[in-house]
C-alpha cells in the first residue's frame, strides 16, 4: 500500500513525464508538422487547416488530462497535508 508521500510523488512524477510527452508531440509537430500534414491528408480526407484544428485539439484535451488526473489530485493532497 502506498503512502501519501509516495503517492504525491507518483502524481508528480507522472504529471513531469505526461508533460514531457505533450512537449514532445508539440516539437515534433512545429518541426515537422509539413510530413505529417501531408501523412494524415493521405491517411484521410482532410485538408491542413482540419488537421491543424485536430491537432490543436487533442494537444488540449491531453493538456486538460494531465491536469485532472495527475496535477489537481497532488495539489489537493499538497493542501490537505499542509493544513
Amino acid at each position: 500500500m502506498m503512502t501519501l508521500p509516495q503517492l504525491q510523488s507518483f502524481l508528480l512524477l507522472g504529471a513531469a513525464l505526461n508533460y514531457a510527452i505533450l512537449l514532445l508531440g508539440f516539437l515534433a509537430w512545429v518541426l515537422i508538422g509539413d510530413a505529417l500534414c501531408r501523412l494524415h491528408a493521405r491517411w484521410f480526407t482532410l485538408d491542413r487547416a482540419q488537421i491543424h484544428q485536430a491537432a490543436y485539439l487533442l494537444f488540449g484535451a491531453y493538456k486538460l488530462a494531465i491536469w485532472l488526473f495527475f496535477i489537481v489530485p497532488w495539489l489537493t493532497l499538497y493542501l490537505l497535508r499542509q493544513g
